[in-house]
Formats: structure tokens, C-alpha cells, sequence
């Protein structure tokens, strides 16, 4: 399915991957014409409401132009519309584009279009803890995750790989930390312990690291990884190998697996992110969460499994 055949709204973010964003606009303006209109975002939470009112006016086809923080807006304007027939169109231009990488996307996907690409229903997560819920689409990350997140927010001039691996050393010898936490996964048993990171991922990737390099999109399933307290330099090996593609399965003090539901209690506030944005901070004293994963939820273009072929 082609998407210049489509009527499509195109939500971007100027200010994403240092122009990049800006540059990939213009090269739809030039292929979609008349079949698209163009709506910039201003500032955080536009996009969200860009989208929302989008589906609203009955767009089929909701484009994000961005980076995954502009993909996460959008994704979530998509599904508070509760519009199920809307299909989202996610176009990379950012540093990490993680979620594109787990959909099986090329950077300019939309301009070459195949027969393996085409909509398809994946799973999505939500996140809630009080009166505060929000949607994900990639991952979710907990403790260590969101602080690099955090720390790669401070630090300009560098993209990709490098860009977080620099934001991972300086967490590990600035920001180091592994409170005592009481994770759950579905109707398991309880364990508390110290926590050094969880992550529960949809796609393959999480800020340019491969954290579960068998994740399916649609399986509707979580791929957790739950990290203990490990030694500076341990976790400096870890890292190393993660970046590799080699992400250790014995790990003594690393758990993996698979869940649907997951709830988190830790004795300090937490800090948490979902596709890259944050849900919460440490000052928003937030103790408790609860994950939960919604099947096929949501229609994204990807590359749609290919049947097997009987010999």
C-alpha cells in the first residue's frame, strides 16, 4: 500500500535531529502534494493534540515526522482518539528512531514503497500509576534506562550510538544507583530487591541498544530485562556487550522473560520512561507503578510477516 494514495496529515517536529525533520518534509511536500497537509508542533504535548484532533476530523492516515519522542506523541493522540481504523504512518527523523528499526522500516520507506510494506495491527503498553496513564509503543525503561535518557537530553552535539553511549558512562560513574524495589510480573511471586533497571520492550531496541533482540511487535507479549545491583564495572561489560548484539542470558544478577502485566513498588521516587519520554521523574514522587500490555492496539505501516512457504 502506497502512502502517497492516501489523504494523510503530517505532525513534525522542526526542531528534530538538528533539521533533519525539516529536510524530510520538504521531500514530502514535493511527493504527497495536494494528498497532505502539514501541522508543526510548537512545543511538548502539541503533537499529541495535533494527532487527536486529526483523527478526529477523520484523517486515515496519521503521519509522525520526528524523532521517537514525536513518534510517542503521536502514537498517543492516535490511540486516546480511540479511532481504530486510523493507520499511523511513523517517519524517522530523529537520533535513536528505535521504533522504526522494531516496525522493519528504512529511513525513507515512504518514498520506495514495497508489497511487504503495508498496515498491520501491533501491540501497544500503558502505564498507569494514580490518576496518570499514557500509552507506549517501543519500550518502556525504569531506573538506569530513564536516567540516560535523561543525562543524553543534557548533552548536544552527538546522534546515535555514540550520543547514549556517552550519556551510559556518565550515569554509571555520576548517577549510579539501585534502590530497593518490589517488581511483579502477571500473578508471579513478588521479589524485592535492590533494582538497578527494568525494561519492558515492545520493539528491539531502547535508546540505540538492542535490549531484546527477539521481540515481537505483535506477540502480546512484554520482553523484560530486570536488572540487580551489579559492580561499576560489571555493568560497564554488560553495556559493552549489549552494544555488541551479545546481551549475556546468564547473567547472575539479570533476570529475562516474558510477562503481560508488571508492577513496580520502590522506596525511593522513581524515575521512568516510555519510548524515550518520561512519565515520571524522581521529584514527581511517584512509588508505585503498574505496565500493561494492550494486543494489537494499534495500526502502524511495518513490514508485515511474510507466510511461510511449504516445500
Amino acid at each position: 500500500m502506497a502512502l502517497s494514495k492516501a489523504d494523510v496529515c503530517v505532525i513534525y517536529n522542526p526542531a528534530a535531529g538538528r533539521g533533519k525533520a525539516r529536510r524530510r518534509v520538504d521531500q514530502l511536500r514535493r511527493d504527497l502534494g495536494a494528498r497532505a497537509e502539514f501541522r508543526p508542533t510548537s512545543g511538548p504535548g502539541d503533537a499529541e493534540m495535533l494527532a487527536f484532533r486529526a483523527a478526529e476530523e477523520g484523517f486515515p492516515i496519521i503521519a509522525a515526522a520526528g524523532g521517537d519522542g514525536t513518534i510517542h506523541e503521536v502514537a498517543n493522540g492516535v490511540l486516546g482518539s480511540k479511532k481504530s481504523d486510523v493507520i499511523f504512518a511513523p517517519l524517522p527523523a530523529g537520533s535513536a528512531n528505535d521504533y522504526v528499526h522494531s516496525l522493519g522500516l528504512t529511513d525513507d520507506w515512504w518514498r520506495r514503497p514495497a508489497p511487504a510494506v503495508g498496515p498491520g495491527l501491533v501491540d501497544v503498553g500503558v502505564v498507569r500509576s494514580g490518576n496518570r496513564s499514557r500509552y507506549f509503543v517501543n519500550g518502556f525503561g525504569a531506573g538506569f534506562n530513564a536516567l540516560v535518557t535523561r543525562e543524553a537530553r543534557r548533552i548536544r552535539r552527538l546522534r546515535g550510538l555514540p550520543l547514549y553511549g556517552l550519556a551510559v558512562l556518565r550515569v554509571i560513574f555520576l548517577h549510579y544507583t539501585a534502590p530497593h524495589t518490589t517488581v511483579r510480573f502477571d500473578d508471579g511471586e513478588a521479589r524485592t530487591a535492590p533494582m538497578l533497571a527494568l525494561s519492558l520492550a515492545l520493539g528491539r531496541r531502547e535508546g540505540n541498544f538492542v535490549v531484546a533482540p527477539n521481540a515481537s511487535l505483535d506477540d502480546g507479549l512484554f520482553d523484560y530485562v530486570h536488572g540487580g545491583k551489579v559492580t561499576r564495572w560489571g555493568l560497564l561489560v554488560f553495556m559493552a556487550q549489549m552494544a555488541a548484539q551479545r546481551l549475556p542470558t546468564d547473567h547472575p544478577f539479570v533476570r529475562t522473560g516474558h510477562c503481560g502485566r508488571a508492577t513496580l513498588h520502590s522506596e525511593t521516587p522513581l524515575i521512568a520512561h516510555l519510548d524515550g519520554e518520561f512519565f515520571c521523574l524522581p521529584e514527581d514522587g511517584l512509588h508505585d507503578l503498574e505496565v500493561q500490555l494492550l494486543p494489537k492496539a494499534l495500526r502502524v505501516f511495518r513490514k508485515l510477516p511474510q507466510p511461510l512457504t511449504r516445500l
